[in-house]
C-alpha cells in the first residue's frame, strides 16, 4: 500500500509506505547516498503529551511553546514523539468511562493541535508508543487524518516506513515500540529487515525507539532487557546496534521520561532518550524529569555525524523553555560517560558535540 502527499513549506515530499519490504522491486538499484558536500540537519525532541480532560496548554500549543519555536525551525526536518491522540470522543478510551483513572492514562488533544505543531516547525511525529491507541482505532484514524491535514508525516505503525525528501535527499523514518499495534521493538530480526528495505530507497535511515522503564530512577541504559509494570520494554542496546548494522544512520529514543546517555556506535549516534518535551498536566515533573533538550544532528554521506548540538531545555509547569543553566547538557554528558565509557560522544558544557576528526 502506497500513500503519498506533498508539502511545500520546506520543499518536502512525504511518502508513507507500509509493508514495503515485501516488494520484489526493492532489490534492484544501488542504494541512494548523500551527495558529496551535502548534508541533512535533523532535530529530535522527546515525549509530547497533551490532554483535553486534564487541561490544555494556555493559548493553544503553538502559543504555549512559542519560546522554543525558533530552534525548532532551524533544521531541515524536525520530529518528536507524540504520546496519545489528536482526536475527539472518549467512548473508546482504554481507561473505560473516564479518560484517566488509577494507573491508567489516556491522552487526547484536539485534532486542530496538529496545525499548532506544524506552526512550531514539526515535520514528522512518531506514533510507535504505548499511547498511540489510547482511544482505539477511531482515535488513531483521527490522529492520522489530523496530521495529514496539517502537513505532518507520521511513522511507527506496523511495517511502516515514512520517506521525507529535503533538498533532494531522501530520508527514511521508522518508529518501533514493544507493542503489536506498532512496529514491534521486541522482534529485532524483522526490524532489521525493514531497515534494510528502507536503506535501499533512502540516503539516510532514522530509527525511533520507544523503550525502557519510566521515571527518575531509570536514567541509565541497562545492558539487557528492561521490564516495567509487568511489560517487556525491550533491549534498547541490542535493538539499536542491530538496526545500525542493518543500515540505520541514526537512532533516537523516548519513553523513560528522563534524559539518557548518547552512544557512539561505530560512528553512528544513538540518543536513547531526551526526556519529556511537553507534559502540561500529563507527565510528572520535578528534578531531572524537567530536564529536556532539542537534539540537532547534521548527517553527511553514510550517516556520518558532521556536527551536533544539545540545546538545553527545561520544563516549567510542563512546558518547554530554554534552559540558561545548561544543566541538561551536563547531565547527558555525565550519563553518556557513565553508560558508554569507551563509546560516547564528548559533549561540551555549551551543548556542542566534540567530534573526532
Amino acid at each position: 500500500m502506497l500513500l503519498s502527499h506533498m508539502r511545500w513549506g520546506r520543499s518536502l515530499i512525504l511518502v508513507v509506505t507500509s509493508l514495503l519490504w515485501f516488494c520484489a522491486s526493492a532489490d534492484a538499484a544501488q542504494p541512494p547516498s548523500v551527495p558529496a558536500g551535502h548534508s541533512v540537519t535533523l532535530e529530535w525532541v522527546g515525549d509530547i503529551a497533551m490532554s483535553t480532560e486534564l487541561g490544555l496548554p494556555p493559548g493553544g500549543v503553538a502559543h504555549a511553546l512559542a519560546p522554543v519555536s525558533k530552534p525548532l525551525h532551524s533544521a531541515d526536518i524536525t520530529f518528536g514523539n507524540l504520546e496519545g491522540t489528536l482526536s475527539t470522543g472518549d467512548t473508546d478510551s482504554k481507561c473505560g468511562s473516564s479518560v484517566t483513572g488509577t494507573d491508567c492514562y489516556a491522552f487526547q488533544a484536539p485534532p486542530g493541535y496538529a496545525h499548532g505543531l506544524h506552526a512550531l516547525g514539526f515535520d514528522l511525529v512518531n506514533q510507535a508508543n504505548n499511547h498511540s491507541m489510547d482511544f482505539g482505532a477511531s482515535g488513531r484514524e483521527q490522529t492520522i487524518a489530523a496530521l495529514k491535514s496539517a502537513g505532518i508525516a507520521e511513522t511507527g505503525y506496523p511495517g511502516q516506513i515514512t520517506y521525507v525528501t529535503t533538498h533532494g535527499i531522501r530520508v527514511a523514518f521508522l518508529g518501533f515500540a514493544p507493542y503489536d499495534y506498532d512496529s514491534n521493538l521486541l522482534d529485532i530480526p524483522t526490524a532489521e529487515a525493514i531497515v534494510r528495505t528502507a536503506r535501499k530507497h533512502a540516503a539516510l535511515v532514522v530509527v525511533i525507539i520507544h523503550s525502557g522503564a519510566e521515571g527518575p530512577q531509570y536514567d541509565h541504559v541497562p545492558p539487557g532487557d528492561q521490564t516495567f509494570l509487568g511489560e517487556d520494554r525491550g533491549n534498547a542496546r541490542a535493538f539499536a546496534h542491530g538496526v545500525i548494522a542493518a543500515g540505520a544512520s541514526l537512532v533516537v529514543g523516548s519513553g523513560p521520561h528522563v534524559i539518557r546517555g548518547i552512544e557512539d556506535y561505530g560512528g553512528h549516534m544513538v540518543a536513547y532518550s531526551l526526556g519529556n518535551f511537553v507534559g502540561y498536566h500529563t507527565l510528572g515533573g520535578g528534578g531531572i524529569l524537567d530536564d529536556s533538550a532539542i537534539l540537532s544532528v547534521t548527517l553527511g554521506a553514510g550517516g556520518k555525524v558532521l556536527s551536533a548540538w544539545w540545546i538545553p531545555i527545561e520544563l516549567e509547569n510542563g512546558l518547554p523553555r530554554p534552559q540558561s543553566s545548561d544543566a541538561s547538557a551536563h547531565l547527558v554528558a555525565t550519563l553518556s560517560d557513565e553508560d558508554f565509557p569507551h563509546d560516547h560522544f564528548d559533549i561540551l558544557g555549551s551543548g556542542q558535540f566534540k567530534l573526532p576528526r
